[in-house]
């Protein structure tokens, strides 16, 4: 008997290559897969000018990005909210109240149709920034207790129709169901930390196993296989860091880490 529901992750159309260059920019969600994908040795961008939650922030990191010569080959979105916040004075969104008093600013709810019309923008200027890049939507899995349970549900349906909105309208860019993986298949308080909220490490760890399976090109995953006993042996703290075994260990280490910069030229510690 099958006791859970596995969600489909749809086939993007393309995979990501071995150290390969990502962009990740949205919600601490992006923070956390764009971490594990550093940690594979991609050469990751992760949220350059802060944690953004909603699609208006999102457009404007990009727009920073677009005067640098950032160019990465695959940028996932992901989003957090549709609630914004405006500076009264100005009337602008912006990305961060940096402890500013409350009374300053004025909370906003975007329309699916505003969420979807950021997303617009966001798309067409990394599409300047590199006309092949390839660009995935995502939906962070991260309730919002603040707005209560039923407006944190709303808020995150505006996104999901949003993003659905702009994968219809361009082909090129997919939605990774992370949202639905942690809500639909693992369905379970033991995937999240102890605020009940956010997802474990656990979580974050099966969420890449997923995106990686599909996502990931074989030459990747081959990659991933030569790298993983290399990361434990660098990654391991010894107890005697100073004795003979340990340096014969690590000079063996280093060797091999030489023969895969060999092997994959974009690979670096």
């Amino acid at each position: 008997m099958e006791f859970r529901t596995v969600v489909d992750v749809p086939d993007p159309g393309f995979r990501i290559g071995p150290c390969a260059d990502l962009l990740f920019v949205g919600s601490c969600f992006a923070d956390h897969i764009g971490r594990r994908f550093q940690e594979e040795k991609f050469r990751v961008t992760v949220n350059p000018f802060g944690v953004m939650y909603n699609p208006a922030s999102i457009l404007h990191t990009v727009e920073r990005l677009a005067a640098q010569s950032l160019s990465p080959e695959v940028a996932f979105l992901t989003l957090g909210t549709n609630h914004v916040y405006r500076l009264k004075e100005t009337g602008e969104i912006v990305d961060n109240c940096q402890k500013r008093p409350q009374a300053l600013f004025a909370e906003e709810v975007l329309s699916v149709d505003a969420c979807a019309d950021y997303l617009e923008q966001t798309v067409t200027l990394l599409r300047q920034m590199n006309p092949d890049m390839q660009i995935v939507l995502t939906v962070s899995p991260i309730r919002y207790r603040k707005y209560g349970y039923h407006g944190s549900q709303l808020s995150k349906a505006s996104l999901l129709l949003a993003s659905d909105q702009v994968c219809s309208r361009h082909p090129s860019v997919c939605y990774f169901p992370a949202y639905e993986i942690v809500n639909d298949e693992l369905r379970d308080y033991r995937f999240y930390q102890a605020d009940m909220l956010h997802p474990s490490d656990q979580t974050v760890e099966y969420i890449w196993q997923r995106l990686s399976e599909t996502y990931l090109s074989d030459a990747a995953l081959m990659f991933l296989k030569e790298w993983a006993p290399l990361k434990a042996v660098l990654n391991h703290k010894p107890f005697h860091p100073d004795s003979e075994e340990y340096r014969t260990l690590m000079d063996k280490t280093m060797l091999k880490v030489g023969e895969l910069q060999k092997k994959y030229p974009n690979f670096a510690l």
